[in-house]
């Protein structure tokens, strides 16, 4: 029996350990003190369910998420239906995701270097040029586990910091305990889980291990790996957001810049906490833009049964596009704090969508005896049915029905 390699799941989590789940963890403490924690938690058994999924699809039938889509899409109508939401949801998402990506780094890029506050404009361009070079040329992986490295050290800050920092533990406690939904707070919980339970992240992680050659014998390590990796990365965002809880809650903290979330950094790093974040959200955006177009590449090209390799013309064209619209999106003049939670709250009305193909897939023949049970069902519909309701909610809300 081949042993699975650690790795695909640590992909996963590096990719939603990102700019994102740093402001948007951060902003959930602030606002909210520790009572959407139950949301991370939820977030976090759902990326595993949910990925647990994809890894038991991918090494039954040795292809990705896109091309089951695919090849299980057969009367016209359901196909032309379906790809068009699929490709919608990735358009979308990775788009927002990508813009969010790249505001984040220009964040990190403006703390770390105050003097060129001027040209911070020019930021998302440069950073857009140097996912394009290291994509081009294919030799992102290198580079990525170099920036991965940094990405961990900033997120282990923070769990010596919620040490540190002494947060009340029985407020945690309560929190997870008994759930709820403060006013106001809807859309939070669901960026929390967008940034979290990341679409595009299924299509990556199936890939990944197809890349891998791996089989169904390797499943139970797969599994492993999966729960390990994802709890790491639950674990953080649990301690960002705690972290933030303790520092900014009922303080009345505007954040916008790196500079308004060093203050969480300051009782383990001091003078040089702004630095320190700062290159941790540099690092963290460009990781994961270089991640975000790879997995829409991934996905469409498996969704059209092209050749899912990074030197296919076809490949290229799907991440440059992406990568362009990132940049555009960063460049659009938004806030960039505004267009990270914008992102996060975009994935997580996505996800259902996603969810409930990938419930379907699970259940069709080509996974033969390893075909959803009652109780992955069972879970995968929960899933699906708290990200609808709070998606529902938030869409009555808007529109004052509720």
């Amino acid at each position: 029996m081949k042993k699975a390699p650690i790795g695909p799941a640590i992909l996963v989590t590096a990719a939603f350990i990102g700019p994102g789940t740093v402001f948007t963890a951060s902003l959930a403490g602030a606002n909210f003190g520790f009572a959407l924690l139950w949301a991370l938690i939820f977030s976090t058994i759902a990326t595993i369910i949910l990925q647990s999924m994809t890894a038991r699809l991918a090494l039954v039938t040795g292809n990705g998420l896109g091309e089951n889509i695919n090849q299980s899409l057969k009367k016209p109508i359901s196909r032309f239906i379906g790809f068009s939401l699929i490709i919608a949801a990735i358009i979308i998402g990775n788009a927002a995701y990508q813009g969010g990506n790249i505001s984040g780094a220009s964040i990190g890029l403006s703390g770390a270097f105050p003097a060129y506050k001027d040209y911070s404009s020019l930021f998302p361009a440069l950073i857009g040029i140097i996912a394009f070079v290291v994509l081009w040329h294919g030799r992102y992986r290198l580079i990525e586990k170099a920036l991965l490295v940094l990405v961990l050290l900033m997120s282990s800050a923070f769990v010596i910091t919620v040490i540190i920092v002494k947060p009340d533990f029985y407020e945690i406690f309560n929190a997870i305990i008994f759930p709820k939904l403060p006013e106001g707070s809807v859309l939070t919980a669901i960026a929390l889980i967008g940034t979290t339970v990341v679409p595009y992240n299924l299509f990556l992680h199936a890939s990944s291990l197809c890349q891998k050659g791996q089989s169904i014998d390797n499943l139970a390590d797969a599994k492993k790996d999966i729960v390990i990796s994802i709890s790491i990365g639950g674990l953080i965002s649990m301690c960002i957001l705690s972290t933030a809880a303790t520092v900014f809650f009922s303080k009345q903290i505007v954040i916008h810049t790196a500079a308004d979330l060093a203050p969480a950094l300051q009782p383990l790093f001091g003078d040089y906490a702004t630095l320190l974040m700062s290159l941790g959200l540099f690092s963290a955006g460009i990781s994961s833009a270089i991640t975000a177009p790879l997995a829409a590449a991934f996905a469409l090209g498996g969704l059209f049964n092209l050749k899912n390799d990074l030197k296919s013309k076809y490949f290229k064209c799907i991440w440059m596009f992406i990568l362009l619209l990132g940049v555009l999106v960063a460049l659009s003049g938004y806030k960039p704090v505004s267009i990270i939670w914008f992102a996060q709250v975009a994935n997580g009305f996505l996800l259902p969508l996603i969810v409930l193909y990938l419930l379907w897939i699970m259940n069709t023949r080509i996974l033969k005896q390893h075909k959803n049970n009652f109780i992955q069902n069972t879970l995968g519909a929960l899933v699906l049915l708290v990200t609808i309701l709070l998606s529902g909610r938030s869409l009555l809300s808007a529109f004052g029905l509720l």
